[in-house]
């Protein structure tokens, strides 16, 4: 029997930008961008420039990346980072959707909406190679991170496009790598390929523009079906349907339907900024153990000797594993009281949380030192861990902080320490008569 296990580790990669085909032609030509009717009795002039990034040739044509310096009254800038996904696939000969460079700008470029100056004014930088999601993983966390933090002060919003698989991940893990965010980042995908003539993706990407340029919902976010949803309290739930996303703990932060309706109580503050520059000096191994009928002591022991560095336990209902056999429990504590293992103690159910003082199964795990993950998504509890590891926390400093709301991804009323905390404060009450 195979045991559900992932684990995840940042490797190297690196980047091209592409122009989009509109400000290719802007630039080459020296004219202004489409007119924006009905912006125009508030915008001013706009003055365009080619910039430069660093090292990149502005007249090779590969790497030019278009933007434009706006006043204060003018149309919202939005940058859009395309990381692959269905959204943007073709068919190649064999009939095997793959990512397709150009294919989405181009596409974008020619619709309607996007020529009438409706919507807000975007630049789309599009990250060499395109990827299919299930390739992503924390090295295109942290690159996307840093090309947000590169041109955080030119845009009054991001667009990440991105497969849908893993979106979850990438979500969460740039809630938590871009501390003190004070813009719209929101990411978006589709089901189906704009290439097809039901595709959901249209609507996705012009939406998304939308709320990235005019709302002022400074968080992570996710836009699928007509929802704006908090990245780090969002799963995929669905691989057919086009309501794909959910959060089974968090209301929706807007519904987007005729309409735009705000959640604003749950909407966060924005933050002070970004930092200058991520400094992510560890690569940490973390992982996630899917609990199931069956799973024994050898399989757990036989998963942890690959020493990761943390460890996200999907477990039963309320945060409960077997302890018919001992020797079960006996790996983790080994694990944590030899190796200084990190584990955290996340529901596989899609709503509720981690409750580990109902049952005897879940007291267990708190008492060899398994942190409750309270209402954490698996996704938020891995990408949280991965996040503080790699910034250099300390394996006890990773433990407080994996029960503290860092960025909306949990509710610290449910964590362990506030309920000893509420438990100890009742016991401490003095009595009434009998």
């Amino acid at each position: 029997m195979a045991v559900a296990v992932a684990m995840v580790t940042r490797k190297t990669t690196h980047s091209r930008f592409f122009r989009s085909p509109w400000t290719d032609r802007a630039c080459r030509r020296g004219i202004p961008s489409p007119p924006h009717p009905p912006l125009a009795a508030r915008a001013r002039t706009v003055q365009h420039e080619c910039a430069r990034p660093p090292g990149v040739d502005t007249c090779s044509g590969e790497a030019l990346v278009y933007s434009r310096r706006v006043t204060a009254s003018a149309p919202a800038q939005v940058c859009v980072l395309y990381l692959g996904g269905t959204i943007g696939m073709v068919p190649n000969d064999d009939g095997h959707f793959v990512p397709a460079p150009g294919f989405l700008g181009t596409y974008l470029a020619g619709l309607d909406e996007i020529r009438s100056g409706n919507l807000p004014s975007y630049d789309l930088v599009e990250l060499s190679p395109l990827l299919d999601s299930a390739d992503v993983g924390p090295a295109e966390w942290v690159k996307v991170a840093e090309e947000i933090v590169a041109r955080y002060s030119k845009y009054d919003g991001f667009v990440i496009v991105h497969g849908t698989d893993t979106m979850a991940y990438t979500a969460s893990a740039l809630s938590f790598l871009l501390r003190g965010l004070g813009k719209p980042v929101v990411m978006t995908g589709a089901q189906l390929s704009v290439a097809h003539p039901r595709s959901d993706g249209r609507e996705h990407v012009l939406t998304s523009l939308i709320i990235a340029g005019t709302l002022a919902i400074p968080e992570v976010s996710i836009y699928f079906g007509r929802q704006l949803l908090r990245g780090n309290r969002t799963q995929k739930v669905h691989n057919q349907n086009f309501v794909a996303f959910d959060s089974g703990n968090l209301p929706p932060l807007a519904q987007l339907g005729a309409s735009i309706v705000r959640n604003d109580p749950l909407i966060r503050a924005p933050g002070a900024g970004l930092a200058a520059r991520l400094h992510l000096p560890n690569d940490p191994r973390v992982m996630a153990i899917r609990i199931f009928p069956g799973m024994t002591a050898q399989m757990l022991n036989d998963t942890l000797a690959t020493s990761p560095h943390a460890l996200v336990l999907e477990t039963y209902g309320v945060g409960n594993v077997p302890c018919r056999d001992p020797s079960f429990l006996a790996v983790l504590e080994a694990m944590i009281r030899d190796h200084n293992l990190i584990v955290v103690n996340c529901s596989q159910c899609h709503g509720g949380y981690v409750r580990p003082s109902t049952y005897r199964t879940g007291a267990s795990l708190a008492q060899i030192g398994v942190r409750s993950g309270a209402d954490m998504t698996p996704e938020a509890a891995l990408t949280k861990l991965y996040c503080l590891l790699a910034q250099g926390h300390s394996a006890a400093e990773v433990r407080a902080l994996i029960g503290t709301d860092l960025a909306g991804e949990l509710t610290e009323q449910l964590t362990e320490q506030r309920t000893e905390q509420r438990t100890e404060q009742r016991t401490e009450q003095p009595r009434g008569p009998q």
